[in-house]
Order: structure tokens, then C-alpha cells, then sequence
């Protein structure tokens, strides 16, 4: 149940167009609903400005689909991480309104209106195009939230002037996603050009010693710009949820 739903309930209490036993029973469902296999937060969009997003990963399309379909019912909006391509393609054909994005691995159904978050967007960046996948998680999951977005890829440091070319861009942006991996030196260099939020984000991407992320990951832990927030390795939907969590409070309504 969004805040909208929410409000617009208690007005109708107000107006008598409910009585309040029905309204008492419609919020009763609110907390959560058990599907045996699993427990979907209905109020995760009061809390935190977004409903709750399905991790697919080791989840059947089945386990989705019924997901989906109570986030659905409950008037949310529904996305889906990391799906495999065989189960994005059977949630797909279960539930054709769900919008697949292969590269992201994502599935998105917007049926509700969600309020765009007004300002300037955040500007996703990535290293190289090896870390699109990462970055366009984190796009997906801030267009679910209604947050404006702006691209900026391939502006490693391996040309650094690629990304200097850019730096309006990047200074003009509420918040920057930095997607990198390799030894993971992006962010630091973007930190140390502008003055809002970064979210630094460390991916899998590189040669052995890369360690599967791990070398990024320190590497942006001890970043020497000031301030800069490291997510997990490969989490592009977390940096989003950072950054919603800056500019969006519980209750402004995101779906």
C-alpha cells in the first residue's frame, strides 16, 4: 500500500464513504501477507519511498510471478533484480506487463504513477562498458523511484580526459553512482570534482588480481576524496537505494 492509498483510505473514513471497520480491515493486511515461501512487506513504501524489490536470484519464476502478483493487488509497483535469462523470459510470459532489461537483469512493471522526484538527476558513471550491467541496475531501480537520471559511461581513468570532458556534467548532478572495477580509482577522481554525494561502487570486473571485485573494493574504501559512500561489490540497486534514501523521506511517495 502506498501513502497515497493510505490517504486517500482515511478520507474516505473521513467523508463516510467507508465505515471504519472496513478501512480497519483493509489496514490490517498492511504490515505483510504470508505466501508460505515468503512474507511480502507491504510496507516497505511507507518506510522507505519504494515497495519491496524481489531479489530473483535463486528464486523460482513461479516464486516471482506470485510476488509480483500480491505487489501487484496491493496497488505497488514491482521490480525484480537479477534474473537469469530463463527466468526473466517465463516471468515475462507470465506477466507480460513486466519490462525486461537483459543488461540490468531486471524486470519492471510501472502501473502506478510514480511522482518524479523534481531538481537535477544523478548522474550514473561508470569506468568502462564491461559495468553496464552494475549501472543499469541503479538506473532501473532509480526510474522505479521516479528519480532523474543521467548517463555518463566509459570515463575511466585509463582516459582521463574522457571523463574531464564531463566535468559539467558531473558538477550540475544531485548525487553521482560510480560504477567501476579493475583497481577501482573512479570514484576517488570524481569525489575530488565535485561537491554532492557519491556512491562509490566496486565490480567484478578485471584481470586476476582484481580478485573478483575485491581489489575495487578496498581501493574505493580507501579512497582519498573525502566522503565518498562504497557499496557492495556488484550492487548497483543499493547505490540507488542510497541515494533515495538522501533525497527521498519515508512517506513522499514512490509507487
Amino acid at each position: 500500500m502506498s501513502p497515497e492509498r493510505v490517504f486517500e483510505l482515511l478520507e474516505r473514513v473521513r467523508s463516510g464513504a467507508v465505515r471504519p471497520e472496513a478501512a480497519a480491515e483493509e489496514l490490517a493486511k498492511l504490515p505483510f501477507e504470508d505466501l508460505g515461501f515468503a512474507r511480502v512487506d507491504h510496507h516497505r513504501a511507507l518506510r522507505q519511498g519504494l515497495p519491496e524489490v524481489i531479489f530473483g536470484q535463486g528464486k523460482t519464476a513461479a516464486q516471482i510471478v506470485a510476488i509480483s502478483e500480491r505487489l501487484l493487488a496491493a496497488g505497488h509497483n514491482v521490480l525484480a533484480t537479477r534474473l537469469t535469462p530463463e527466468v526473466a523470459a517465463a516471468v515475462h510470459a507470465a506477466l507480460p506487463e513486466l519490462e525486461l532489461n537483459p543488461v540490468a537483469r531486471t524486470a519492471l512493471a510501472l502501473r502506478h504513477p510514480v511522482a518524479p522526484l523534481p531538481g537535477p538527476p544523478v548522474a550514473v558513471v561508470t569506468a568502462g562498458t564491461s559495468d553496464l550491467p552494475v549501472a543499469e541496475e541503479a538506473l532501473e531501480t532509480l526510474r522505479a523511484a521516479g528519480v532523474p537520471t543521467e548517463r555518463l559511461f566509459d570515463v575511466g581513468v585509463a582516459g582521463l580526459h574522457r571523463l574531464l570532458e564531463r566535468v559539467d556534467a558531473l558538477r550540475r548532478a544531485r548525487a553521482l553512482i560510480v560504477v567501476a572495477g579493475m583497481e577501482g580509482a573512479l570514484p576517488s577522481v570524481v569525489g575530488g570534482l565535485v561537491s554532492a554525494p557519491v556512491i562509490a561502487v566496486p565490480t567484478s570486473i578485471g584481470y586476476g588480481a582484481a580478485f573478483e571485485g575485491l581489489t575495487a573494493l578496498l581501493g574505493m574504501l580507501t579512497s582519498c576524496a573525502s566522503g565518498v559512500t562504497v557499496v557492495n561489490i556488484d550492487n548497483g540497486f543499493g547505490a540507488a537505494m542510497a541515494v533515495l534514501r538522501l533525497f527521498r523521506t519515508p512517506g513522499a511517495g514512490a509507487g
